[in-house]
């Protein structure tokens, strides 16, 4: 991919850990079924939770699992590993349910979300969300955060059909088209590689990979670590600066 590629005309953001602090708000949520199951170590609980999502819900995303179903299979591992075998279906639901309460009252955008939008609006770009996500949830994010109006079209995998969520190219695709715009003229940002990164190329959108948390960079991938480096390579001036 070319170190200078034409400015676009559309981006496309992921939602979560892009936009909007997930990983606070999932942590406020794990606390939350720790503190009832009694598990005592949260660095433990915390890997074993991530792994265990992005097994299940994978399956959810190829229809292996119903969306019930990969909730329970991630209660049930984070009971098992506090030492409780055995839980039944609908305390697995009472679980999510409280996991599901606790990450909405902790739902935050980051910083840099609101002035960055903002600027690439008034310049004239279309702008999209591209998730994985469950729909009605990240509508609901949208909506209680107030990022929905900045947003030309936003795309979720369940919506999208069975097996279409990132990376499969066809959800880039669906997103081009509901924007009007060519996938080559779209950057995609977003902070999973696989998911995001690969998905984008091989849409033929450019990828832009953001780690707010780590400072991950990729070789032969522009890497950031905040959406105002984005503004820098669209050659917008800093949002951070003309806050000052």
């Amino acid at each position: 991919m070319p170190n200078s590629p034409a400015a676009p005309t559309a981006i496309c953001f992921d939602l979560d850990d892009t936009l909007i602090d997930d990983l606070a708000a999932s942590s406020a949520g794990l606390r939350a079924i720790m503190e009832r199951i009694g598990h005592p170590d949260f660095g433990a609980a915390r890997t074993l939770w991530d792994v265990q999502t992005e097994i299940s819900f994978g399956a959810y995303l190829r229809g292996d699992l119903s969306l019930e179903g990969q909730r329970r299979e991630r209660v049930r591992a984070l009971a098992v590993q506090a030492g409780h075998a055995g839980i039944a279906d609908q305390h697995c639901d009472e679980l999510y349910r409280m996991y599901l309460d606790a990450h909405r009252s902790a739902w935050r955008v980051f910083p840099d979300t609101v002035p960055v939008l903002n600027a690439l609006g008034s310049a004239g770009y279309r702008l999209a969300v591209l998730t994985n996500g469950i729909e009605a949830l990240q509508h609901a994010k949208l909506q209680a955060l107030e990022l929905t109006p900045y947003f030309h079209a936003v795309v979720c995998a369940d919506s999208a059909g069975a097996g279409k969520g990132k990376p499969d190219p066809r959800i880039f695709h669906l997103t081009a088209q509901r924007l009007g715009v060519d996938p080559a003229s779209c950057w995609h940002v977003g902070d999973q590689i696989q998911a995001d990164g690969l998905g984008a190329m091989a849409s033929r959108m450019r990828p832009i990979m953001i780690d707010r948390h780590h400072g991950r960079r990729y070789e032969g991938v522009t890497s950031v670590q905040s959406l105002d480096e984005l503004l820098r390579l669209v050659g917008l001036p800093s949002a951070a600066a003309g806050s000052l």
